[in-house]
């Protein structure tokens, strides 16, 4: 496989990979979400149509340089989903700015301008434009149509589209990377907006290559090397533009799945509390097979992946219905379960911040023993926890400690804590 080629097939790679990724946002996301996975799909089929199998697929339908023709009207389809998203993105911010206006005047053009200048290409590329030159040694869509000026005229619409386009895109692009405060989104928005400009530099240097070849056609050489040229400058703007792409996008993903793996740490405490309390839970934890084991891996995928649209959400929901469960715990027990826990957290040699987060597990493991008491008021509780962040970390030690603690060791109240509560009423 040669360079180019390889580069071409990393570029692919990545933009499938974009489109996989953003499958669950298209589905359930706005305009802006749906238009930058439209883009990107564009730009993949684009990209593979600039490939040998891509091109093996369409040829037998017996039109010359029909994937060209194709592979030029989906980038401009890309570049229309790419001033949709851009124009929804900032819009959102402050609609009245300037900048916003500027660039959802040039969207409004862009989005009429797209389908003219796709039904331009076609009708210069089947009426203007001499296909019939199949016997040219020359592997490219300029080379085999060099002197014709229905190419000026193609490729010359193309570029001034593609210009700007881009233009547009990487001032926005530009502007926020100024104003990012995170350096993962900073250097991504930078690496985007570096990517336009050098794509507007490749537009412009075939436009300036194009124009005189419809007066003097250039040598065989001479298209070559502004072909290996330009293809260069392409393939350096697009990969700026893609990786920059990449970059904030895969810094949420490891959001994502940092978020995923708390959820599931947490999973066994939230499960145990709130099947122990009606009316706590927004969504009841899955109970497929009656909550047995044989089902303990297929009830938590259902518990960890359904019902909220993001991991955050899901995370959030589970601290938070934690601590309602507690607060409701906390009118059930005797007043000094929770200093007992303390000494017992104390007598198994745990100090400092240990003791307390294992006092809190033994709290919870020894107060559901006591749900079925008579509600009172509140008995003091301590716990850590000032922020979302802080409370997040204490309950993880705290449901770490609760996972691998014996019902049997913990006999605070005097009875044993089962490990799968049966759900009953209790709320009052």
């Amino acid at each position: 496989m040669s360079a180019p080629d390889a580069i071409i097939t990393l570029i692919v790679v990545l933009l499938l990979l974009q489109v996989i990724v953003r499958i669950p946002a298209a589905i359930r996301g706005r305009r802006r979400e749906r238009s930058l996975w439209g883009a990107f799909a564009a730009f993949a089929t684009a990209w593979w149509l600039r490939t040998d199998l891509g091109r093996a697929v369409i040829d037998p339908l017996g039109i010359n340089d029909l994937p060209t023709l194709l592979k030029h009207i989906l980038a401009i389809i890309g570049i229309c989903g790419l001033l949709t998203y851009v124009t929804d993105v900032y819009a959102d911010e402050d609609a009245t700015a300037r900048h916003i206006k500027i660039t959802s005047l040039a969207h409004r053009i862009a989005a009429r301008a797209s389908l003219a200048t796709m039904l331009c290409l076609a009708g210069v590329f089947f009426l203007a434009l001499d296909r019939t030159k199949t016997g040219t040694d020359s592997p490219y869509f300029i080379g085999r149509h060099i002197g014709e000026p229905g190419l000026v005229l193609y490729m010359g619409l193309l570029y001034l589209y593609t210009a700007a386009a881009a233009a547009v895109c990487g001032y926005q692009w530009g502007r926020a990377a100024r104003h990012a405060r995170r350096w993962p989104l900073r250097a991504g928005l930078a690496m985007m907006a570096a990517g336009m400009v050098v794509i507007i530099l490749y537009a412009v240097l075939r436009t300036a290559f194009l124009i005189p070849t419809a007066v003097v056609p250039p040598s065989t050489a001479a298209v070559v090397q502004q072909e290996q040229i330009t293809d260069a400058v392409l393939y350096a703007g697009f990969l700026l533009w893609l990786v920059g792409a990449v970059t904030p996008a895969a810094r949420a993903l490891i959001g994502r799945i940092q978020c995923m793996r708390t959820v599931v740490r947490l999973h066994p405490l939230w499960r145990d509390l709130v099947l122990a309390v009606d009316g706590i839970a927004l969504y009841q934890p899955s109970l497929l097979l009656g909550g047995h084991r044989a089902a303990v891996l297929v009830n938590l995928a259902r518990d960890v992946l359904w019902h909220d649209a993001t991991p955050q959400i899901r995370l959030g929901r589970y601290v938070t219905e934690i601590r309602d469960v507690t607060h409701e715990l906390r009118r059930r027990v005797p007043a000094d379960l929770l200093s007992r826990a303390r000494e017992l957290a104390e007598a198994e040699g745990h100090r400092g911040t240990d003791a307390a987060a294992v006092a809190e597990a033994h709290w919870l493991k020894s107060a559901l023993g006591a749900i079925r008491h008579p509600a009172g008021a509140p008995v003091r509780f301590e716990t850590a926890g000032g922020d979302f962040a802080s409370e997040v970390a204490w309950l993880m030690r705290v449901a770490d400690v609760y996972h691998s603690a014996r019902p049997a060791a913990v006999p605070l109240i005097g009875s044993t804590v089962t490990e799968q509560p049966v759900p009953h009423t209790s709320r009052m």
